[in-house]
């Protein structure tokens, strides 16, 4: 028992979903004494952080265990101590050369159709790296990747602007979905990759001066690597966090951290909780409630002139994301809180939050769920919610990345099942195939072009026939949504939404 050390790794006894013992590789990240009974607090490799918990020694196979090395002595760099001979992010993992693997290099997704340069297109392969937006979602490592067709650049490439035939295989089109060509939208489409994929290593290239909230990796210790908070009482819910989150130190050792599920202030006792709720006269978000459908509400708040609440609901929130930051500077934010209403109140089930002003078309910072509410439609009724409101502001837009493996399933879906709906709503007219633009697309659904192009191609949708490139609805995959929207019961009325935008810009709204 002496010989563990934090940093060894061995194989440590877990259940898997199926309910079967399994032996996972994890490390040590820490090691504490609790009444004579020592426990390890361990990760499993491979495996999501949220999976990581606190073992006792009988669940671990010393029989395995591998030690850490020892680091050798960085050499200097023009003789300058403490200079290593070059960044991080540039050195090549002694694992990849051992192995004799190619590192991958970076490559530019392009982002218009209609560009003759040399380009590939993976939106399937290792999206969002890490992996769930204030604040989002680093993706399951474990998930199984679709591979997807990649456009060859001696191809035609086809115009966003140009009409892409719409073929269903064995079945045909139903309606017509009217475009827009009137609408004016504000759009801004830079040639980079960063609009509809991540960066290779989810960290910007550079500060940004708005309100980004994603977190910059290179600074995370072992104190953040492990969940510092044991449970949360929310209301009638107990949540158990998945990740670190900087509540005050002195309130990590307790059983339990309580909430007021209303103005989401923190006690340390349930006898502070019931005085507090004798004093908190709120029974809802702070904010204007802008949206409301039967027991569904959005609140919307502004971090500038709620910052207690707003504060608070990051550090709930960060409780369930593991890649983003966590600012108290809450001002640059608005933030959406999506409510179910019963005769107690207005309670919390997740929210999104988006910046006043984004270069980036980003009309998304963090999207959360709560435990609780998770696989019921809610998440992707905050999606559809945020792309409506984009609809007000006649914008197109995207979530900022990274996603979290989470986040980047329920976007793929609502992204396919939007897509899909206007495809197969289009309907030929004087016995033509019916023809709709990447552009025409973008304006019906305020989806960004970028994430409409490599939804495509995730589908495998886009094929080139007798010079042009044409869509080919297949029956699975009409079958398949048609079953998917059957069970989407949860949906945006815009008739119920009550919002209008503000200009930023102006500093005096602020």
């Amino acid at each position: 028992m002496g010989e563990i050390i934090e940093g060894c790794r061995l194989p440590v006894l877990r259940r898997n979903q199926d309910n079967e013992d399994e032996w996972p590789l994890a490390e040590i990240l820490s090691v504490k004494d609790i009444s004579g009974r020592k426990l390890f607090y361990v990760h499993y490799i491979d495996f999501n952080k949220r999976l990581d918990e606190w073992v006792t020694h009988e669940r671990l196979d010393l029989k395995k265990i591998q030690f850490p090395k020892k680091e050798a002595k960085t050499p200097t760099k023009n003789g300058l101590p403490g200079s290593r001979p070059g960044s991080p992010e540039r050195e090549v993992p002694a694992s990849a050369q051992a192995s004799g693997k190619t590192l991958p290099i970076p490559v530019q997704i392009t982002l218009r159709f209609n560009l003759p340069k040399e380009r590939e297109a993976i939106p399937g392969g290792e999206p969002d790296q890490p992996l769930s937006s204030s604040s989002c979602l680093q993706p399951n490592h474990r998930s199984t990747k679709r591979k997807v067709e990649v456009v060859s650049p001696a191809t035609p490439v086809p115009s966003e602007t140009a009409p892409a035939s719409v073929f269903p295989q064995n079945g045909s089109a139903r309606r017509a979905v009217a475009a827009q060509p009137g609408r004016k939208r504000k759009s801004n489409c830079l040639g980079t990759d960063e609009d509809s994929q991540d960066s290779s290593d989810g960290i910007p290239s550079a500060p940004r001066m708005t309100g980004s909230l994603v977190s910059d990796r290179s600074h995370d210790d072992i104190v953040t690597r492990m969940k510092n908070i044991e449970c949360i009482e929310l209301g009638r819910h107990r949540l158990k966090p998945w990740y670190f989150s900087p509540y005050p130190q002195e309130l990590t050792a307790l059983p339990v951290l309580y909430l007021c599920e209303f103005c989401l202030k923190y006690g340390r006792s349930l006898k502070c909780l019931q005085r507090h709720l004798t004093k908190c006269d709120l029974r809802h978000p702070p904010g204007n409630e802008i949206y409301r459908k039967g027991t569904i509400s959005f609140f919307e708040i502004d971090g500038r002139k709620n910052k207690s609440y707003s504060q608070n609901l990051c550090l709930l929130a960060k409780c369930f994301l593991d890649h983003k930051t966590l600012y108290y500077d809450t001002d640059p934010f608005l933030f959406y809180v999506m409510t179910e209403y019963d005769c107690k109140g207005f309670h919390i089930v997740g929210y999104f939050s988006k910046e006043k002003e984004s270069t980036e078309d980003y009309n998304v910072a963090c999207i959360l769920t709560l435990p609780p509410y998770q696989r019921r439609g809610y998440g992707k009724l905050l999606i559809e919610f945020s792309y409506e409101l984009s609809k007000v502001e006649g914008k197109t837009g995207t979530p900022e990345k990274p996603l979290s493996d989470l986040g980047l399933l329920s976007y793929r879906s609502y992204w396919s099942q939007t897509i899909l709906e206007i495809l197969m709503g289009l309907k030929s007219e004087s016995g033509e195939r019916p023809q709709i633009t990447i552009n025409e697309i973008s304006e019906i659904t305020s989806i960004k072009k970028e994430d409409v192009i490599s939804t495509l191609q995730y589908l495998n949708l886009i094929n080139y026939y007798k010079g042009q490139y044409i869509l080919t609805l297949s029956e699975d995959i009409v079958d398949g949504h048609e079953r998917a929207m059957l069970k989407r019961l949860l949906r945006i009325d815009s008739k119920c939404l009550h919002f209008t935008p503000k200009d930023w810009s102006k500093r005096g709204k602020w």
